[in-house]
């Protein structure tokens, strides 16, 4: 086998296993997008880094909200690739004389091949990191990265240390904070008047964005190292992220909230654009006898064109029943979220929120834009505290059949919301089994994971036996997949 046959083979097993770790984070990669994906990369050099991800990008990913997870994997799979990104490779620090001073530094271009690195003194380097900075000379401050994680990071092979740890001791040491002090100084020295308000907070924005970009040199290069030390498949598995629409409702932190709220908006349009396709094309009726004989006349009596009654589903009015107590709050705020999105698609939409009291807070909805400010209205203005604020299901269940149960009818599909935990109180599992009796569907949406029901004060088994279905909707993913029941 030649050797470039050998890279060639090299370069396909890398792509496989790249795949693959794209497969276990989530991505719904196919067999021809893979196919696409490898026929793409016969057409690009791996040393045009950016075009390298971006066609791969272009063959594998189909929602924006998978763009972070495949570049997390990208990184891993091919940090190492390339002679730019190699360990020990191009990019060392130039030589620096000691009689240089700091404002005679050597003009390097960003890529000296000195390799002088290691003999220059802390005050050496933090002044040539400043003057890269103030520059913007992207590959001194590569070159510079890599001789930071060199002195300060403190790497050691087979050391079982989290990148974030040598991230940290690397940024201690370079102490960037005192450096933006004086990049903003420095740029109010050179000017020749004054730097107004805006002038400064423009430089500001400028040197905040190179040092950004300085940190993420340095997390790169801590991440080669490590994969270099551990492997790809064992770096890909720490690093791991599940995808926005695989976030547990009631686990999620706030930089994963903000991911969920980003993808719940396509996620709206799709869902919407779905359930009014679904309707448009039911499905057929019975067969229409009178109209079939009445066309059977054009071909002498011969009934080859069956005529059928097609059925006009009218769009069904919801009722959202909602716990927003505790950790359950989140996802009723997702669900009522999404529902007010597709709200076209019924012809009208109630919703109550209830700790162990009821409120009705259709009215926070009305005309209004941003959904988000209506929710904010539920959880600061909803009368939802009844004695203690503690959950109480079967009290909540009560007040809101003695108030609204008469407009429940036929036509009404009622959603309740929560994991049915009831600290211990009467559960009033007669208000559901009347709602079910009136009502056209009730469902029971439930954030906890189905191994957990009935357990403890969780009584859900005991309500959902008066309910047209118990679903579990932990994530973006089970919601979505449960409002395509909603006809």
């Amino acid at each position: 086998m030649t050797t470039a046959e050998r890279a060639d083979s090299h370069m396909l097993d890398l792509l496989s296993g790249f795949i693959l770790e794209l497969r276990n984070a989530g991505l719904p990669v196919s067999l021809t997008e893979n196919l696409d994906a490898m026929e793409a990369i016969t057409h690009i050099p791996i040393e045009d880094r950016d075009a390298f991800k971006y066609a791969l990008a272009a063959t594998l990913v189909k929602n924006n909200s998978h763009w972070r997870a495949f570049e997390t994997v990208f990184e891993v799979y091919f940090s190492l690739r390339g002679r730019e990104y190699s360990i020990g490779g191009a990019g060392e620090l130039p030589e620096i004389d000691e009689d240089d001073q700091p404002d005679m530094l050597p003009d390097t271009g960003g890529a000296g091949a000195g390799g002088a690195g290691e003999s220059m003194s802390p005050e050496q380097m933090a002044e040539m990191l400043f003057q890269a900075l103030r520059q913007g000379d992207d590959a001194l401050m590569r070159a510079i990265a890599r001789q930071a994680v060199t002195r300060f990071a403190g790497m050691e092979p087979g050391r079982p240390v989290g990148g974030a740890y040598y991230l940290y001791r690397t940024l201690r040491n370079l102490d960037l904070d005192n450096i933006l002090d004086r990049l903003l100084q420095q740029a109010q020295d050179d000017a020749p008047a004054p730097l107004t308000q805006l002038e400064e907070r423009l430089e500001r924005d400028e040197f905040e964005t190179r040092i950004d970009k300085l940190k993420k040199e340095i997390e790169a290069e801590i991440r080669r190292r490590l994969v270099a030390d551990r492997g790809v498949e064992a770096m890909a598995k720490t690093l791991r992220k599940p995808l926005p629409e695989d976030i547990d409702f009631m686990h999620a932190n706030r930089e994963e909230l903000v991911g969920l709220r980003k993808a719940i908006y396509p996620l709206t349009r799709k869902l919407a654009v779905r359930l009014a396709r679904k309707r448009r094309h039911g499905r057929k009726g019975p067969l229409d006898f009178r109209n079939t004989v009445r066309h059977s006349l054009a071909y002498g009596g011969v009934p080859a064109e069956p005529k059928f009654r097609y059925p006009r589903p009218a769009k069904p009015e919801i009722f959202v029943i909602a716990d927003i107590s505790g950790s359950v709050a989140a996802f009723a705020r997702f669900t009522l979220q999404l529902v007010y999105a597709i709200s076209g698609q019924f012809s009208r939409v109630r919703s109550f929120v209830f700790i162990d009291g009821i409120d009705e807070v259709t009215r926070f909805f009305e005309g209004v834009e941003d959904i988000s400010v209506a929710i904010h209205r539920v959880n600061t203005e909803a009368d939802v505290v009844w004695v203690d604020g503690h959950s109480d299901y079967g009290h909540a269940f009560e007040v809101f059949w003695d108030r609204f149960g008469r407009e429940v009818g036929p036509k009404t599909t009622v959603l309740i919301l929560g994991d049915a935990r009831n600290n211990y109180h009467a559960s009033q599992a007669w208000v559901v089994k009347e709602m079910h009796k009136k009502a056209r569907h009730v469902y029971w949406l439930n954030p906890e994971p189905r191994a957990y029901w009935d357990t403890g004060d969780s009584i859900v088994g005991e309500y959902g036996t008066h309910t047209d279905g118990v679903y579990e909707c932990r994530n973006l993913r089970q919601l979505e997949k449960f409002v395509e029941v909603l006809e």
